[in-house]
């Protein structure tokens, strides 16, 4: 069997730019205004924050993946859930018809995070909202010569991730040591993308240079099967790398706020259903 061998589109660093307190310092790896392209991721952000950043606030009609690099992450929810997540560790959430929630940095800590916002098909937006709390060492570790892979979802190198989500993806975090080589595996009907925390690599059949805070959109066969395609790494200096992939859902979506729906109607029935307490009480 002939696999699709996977390439980098195009690639780009993040800007990162100083907040006000108590926030204080984020970079968007890549925006709303993106969304057709890189389907059916809408958003990711890279924050650093101080506690108070992120209090109270509600969501709904998307599912969020947030990664801890460092620092402690404190979350509560108006539905009575409450978890303490650590470097390594992740939370899945389906905001689905609507929730309130707050993610806060831990007493004195300065907490350090990657946000992913991903697309709800339409037939999913009206789902009860869930989490689900991924803690990196109960997570498959797959090691091969000169590093390993982590797998947070998806079924992929004899093992799968324990995140589930409502609609299929993949999440890896692959640690290399200098020059060495790893062939990743990613459905070929997947968009992808992968974003580097530390060191530098080759990536792809192109070969291209990816630097720490740099992400890669890779190409794909969107009209493919599941069967997987292969993606080579090869790391320049010690190296980690974030890959996710999903299907995309190709439904027009209005991103707004803190909302993502498929018209301004719906986002502004969203606003009125949050001010009228249909969200619930205040997460505290």
């Amino acid at each position: 069997m002939v696999r699709l061998k996977r390439q980098v589109k195009r690639q780009w660093d993040v800007k990162f730019e100083e907040m006000q307190f108590p926030a204080v310092q984020k970079g968007l790896l890549f925006s709303p205004e993106q969304w057709q392209e890189l389907d059916p991721f809408i958003l990711m952000a890279e924050d650093w924050f101080k506690r108070g950043t992120f209090s109270d606030h509600p969501h709904r009609g998307f599912q969020t993946i947030t990664y801890v690099i460092d620092g402690r992450v404190e979350h509560i929810d108006n539905s009575g859930g409450y978890g303490i997540l650590e470097a390594g560790d992740i939370q899945y959430m389906n905001a689905g018809s609507g929730v309130r929630h707050a993610e806060e940095a831990v007493d004195d800590d300065i907490a350090h995070t990657l946000q992913l916002w991903v697309n709800l098909p339409r037939n999913l937006r009206s789902t009860p909202s869930s989490y689900q709390d991924i803690y990196g060492d109960q997570t498959p570790l797959v090691s091969f010569e000169g590093g390993s892979v982590r797998v947070y979802a998806g079924q992929l190198h004899g093992v799968e991730g324990p995140l589930k989500p409502l609609v299929p993806l993949t999440l890896s975090e692959i640690t290399l040591s200098k020059g060495a080589t790893f062939e990743h595996h990613i459905p070929e009907n997947h968009n992808a993308f992968l974003y580097v925390t530390s060191g530098e690599i080759m990536a792809g059949e192109n070969n291209m240079t990816i630097k720490k805070n740099g992400v890669a959109q890779l190409t794909f066969n969107e009209s493919g099967t599941n069967d997987r395609s292969e993606l080579t790494l090869t790391a320049n200096k010690r190296s980690k790398v974030l890959i996710y992939s999903a299907k995309p859902t190709r439904e027009r979506i209005v991103p707004y706020g803190p909302f993502v729906m498929g018209s301004m109607e719906e986002i502004r029935q969203a606003f009125q259903d949050y001010h009228s307490g249909k969200f619930g009480l205040e997460a505290k």
